[in-house]
């Protein structure tokens, strides 16, 4: 086998193996399918049965390779490209793998550092003086047992040799669970899988697929050693099945290609074609999602602080309306996508949490959740109103700073959750009322909605030529010609051209796109200023969304600076959301309280009305008033449904019952 390996490496790999002793390399990178190509399959089924031997006489083969240099040559095999059909699941892992070279598909959960450790230490007996090599095999460090003059103890050490290693636990992808708990696996990384380059693929949220040698280890309980075993990977070799879209590769063919598209008069029109074709409508809705997919750019102010980049959507609708479609479809646009479901979230699967992990990873770890696992990219969390509170409560700093912080344990971090937001909700009524605030249909704080910065409501209404159109498209995508259903500009390159842009675009403000802007924050918030109103239409904050789309509307044309049309884009699409849900049907005025959970004016001014009839009341009745003549009075005053409004009022702790039957001012 020496033999034939060495053919082997001299034929196909003697240039790779100079290039990595001029690079100071420790591994040399060989393909299965060349060697089984070249070999048949007699060496390839060594190296799946009995990779030990194989490596060992690799390794010998290369040393009888002259390359070129006087020092010791010690290089490593790490073998790619294995088939397909020799994966195996992390669920399925059993003893029968133990000892065999396999392939496996999975997320990085959590990582420990890249820490030296030990591989030879050189003892010297201090009575004859010989020196003894002593492999470092165990977990605890292995002394001499004895020199041959007959010492037994008290060695000195005198030289050792490190290399460096690190543990990562990994877990099977998504999609090939269901209705289980996904199966986890140590995996043991040491030297050439331990550089800068190639800690950052191993970090937590990584998709890895990875070739390496399955291994036991025993399991202690308290300490002593059990009858059963822990399975653990030594990695050979590993691949990051998706990156990240800075490290998304993009030739020189493909980047005019999307210079070109850019350029295209049409192009928003086509990016929304390219976003759920098969959903008939929703244009709007799309046209957020795609700007959101681009993105707005982040701004760090002189004083430190820094304004986000990322926009976040929310999604409230009858059911059928295609939330979960968007949702679902949204987290597959972006490199690091995630998916969640507000019922099957907690707070430590969505932010991070701390596990003790004594055996491999030696004490505390931080275990990311899916905001941190979703860093610069997307999570979709359908079902959003359904989360705990307590849940809901850990999203407010990652969705205004971008940060989760985390002091559990000996640990103390800030990690980073540069993560766009699209959260999916279901009215408490099964249908979207359009005539009660939303802040009365769905279970979310005022101060977390008030963080998204677009918000739509997804009606279900009968009309029958939308009924009639969405029904053809159905027809039409799954029986007829099924190019209805695909997209305009390939998956694939659209997550190219997304990359590319938000790597290379940072548009800057022009003064005409400015101006647009502030004018229709300044009218529109000071639309109702001469009516007797206390309605604020808008607020700082969809100021703010205002400038992040725009930005992304710049970034979709590749272009240096933010333009009136991308101002004028955004503002169409901020109109669109505000009357949605910040529209009162009773004065028809644009009230963004209605839409950010808060009291709108109407009711604000129903309740001071109540105050005022409270208070002549008091000068005639003393402090406890009966309720029924509360009613009386507010009926006369012409207001409509005075008891509900009573019972908010309590509710909201603005008067009470000092008795059965009467009410007081607090």
């Amino acid at each position: 086998m020496i033999e034939e390996l060495e053919e082997f490496f001299r034929k196909f790999y003697e240039e790779d193996l100079l290039e990595a002793v001029r690079e100071d390399r420790s591994f040399v990178l060989i393909d299965f399918k060349v060697l089984d190509k070249y070999a048949g399959h007699e060496l390839t089924e060594e190296l799946l049965e009995n990779p030990k031997d194989f490596f060992d006489a690799a390794e010998d083969a290369i040393d009888e390779i002259d390359l070129g240099t006087d020092k010791e040559v010690n290089l490593n095999v790490r073998v790619e490209n294995i088939p397909d059909d020799e994966r195996t699941r992390i669920k399925d892992l059993r003893s029968n793998h133990l000892g065999k070279f396999l392939k496996i598909e999975g997320t990085v959960n959590r990582a420990s550092e890249v820490k030296p450790e030990l591989e030879v230490v050189i003892f010297e007996c201090p009575d004859c003086g010989e020196t003894m090599e002593i492999p470092q095999l165990k977990k605890r460090m292995s002394y001499p047992s004895r020199c041959d003059c007959g010492r037994k103890r008290g060695f000195n050490q005198v030289d050792r040799e490190l290399s460096d290693a690190r543990w990562i636990h990994v877990e099977d992808l998504f999609e090939k669970v269901s209705g289980e708990k996904p199966g986890e696996v140590a995996v043991y990384l040491k030297d050439g899988l331990t550089t800068p380059k190639m800690q950052r693929r191993t970090d937590p949220g990584t998709r890895l697929e990875l070739t390496g040698i399955v291994r036991e280890m025993p399991k202690r309980i308290q300490g002593k050693k059990t009858r059963q075993l822990d399975i653990f990977i030594e990695a050979n070799w590993l691949n990051p099945k998706e990156v990240t879209f800075e490290e998304m590769e993009v030739t020189e063919e493909e980047e005019e290609k999307i210079k070109e598209l850019a350029n295209d008069d049409k192009i928003y029109e086509k990016l929304i074609k390219s976003l759920a074709p098969s959903m008939y409508g929703l244009e709007k809705e799309k046209e957020s999602i795609v700007l959101q997919l681009f993105g707005g750019v982040p701004h760090r102010l002189p004083d430190s602080t820094r304004i986000r980049g990322d926009i976040h959507i929310l999604f409230v609708g009858d059911p059928s309306a295609g939330k979960t479609q968007l949702l679902k479809l949204a987290a597959d646009m972006l490199p690091r996508g995630k998916y969640a479901s507000g019922k099957g979230t907690t707070a430590a699967g969505l932010t991070a949490t701390v596990v003790r992990d004594e055996e491999l990873m030696g004490g505390w770890v931080l275990e990311a959740g899916a905001l941190v696992l979703a860093n610069k990219g997307v999570l979709c969390i359908d079902e959003f109103d359904k989360m705990s509170k307590e849940d809901q409560v850990n999203l407010h700093e990652a969705m205004s700073t971008q940060t989760v912080s985390i002091s559990k344990a000996t640990i103390q971090a800030t990690l980073p959750a540069q993560t766009s937001i699209i959260g999916g909700a279901n009215p408490k009524f099964s249908r979207f009322d359009p005539y009660r605030p939303i802040a009365e249909q769905i279970d979310i704080p005022d101060t977390l909605l008030s963080r998204f910065d677009l918000k739509f409501a997804l009606r279900d209404v009968p009309d029958r030529e939308r009924d009639e159109n969405i029904v053809n498209h159905i027809i039409g995508s799954r029986i007829g010609d099924e190019s209805d259903a695909e997209p305009v500009i390939e998956i694939d390159f659209l997550k190219k051209y997304i990359s590319y842009a938000r790597r290379n675009c940072r548009p800057e403000m022009t003064k005409k796109a400015a101006s647009t802007l502030k004018n229709f924050y300044v009218d529109l918030r000071n639309k109702y200023v001469d009516v007797d109103s206390d309605t604020v239409p808008i607020t700082l904050r969809q100021y703010e969304a205002l400038q992040r789309l725009a930005e992304a509307s710049a970034k979709v044309r590749l272009a240096d600076v933010v333009q009136k049309q991308d101002a004028q884009r955004a503002i169409k699409l901020m109109k669109h959301s505000i009357k949605q849900l910040g529209m009162d049907p009773e004065t028809h005025e644009i009230d963004i309280d209605r839409a950010e959970g808060g009291t709108p004016a109407s009711e604000r001014s129903k309740m001071s009305k109540v105050m005022d009839v409270l208070d002549q009341l008091e000068e005639d009745l003393g402090n406890n008033i009966p309720e029924e003549d509360l009613l009386s009075a507010l009926e006369e005053e012409g207001l409509s449904k005075p008891d509900k409004l009573i019972k908010e009022m309590k509710n909201k702790g603005m008067i009470f019952e000092p008795r059965p039957g009467h009410v007081q001012k607090v």
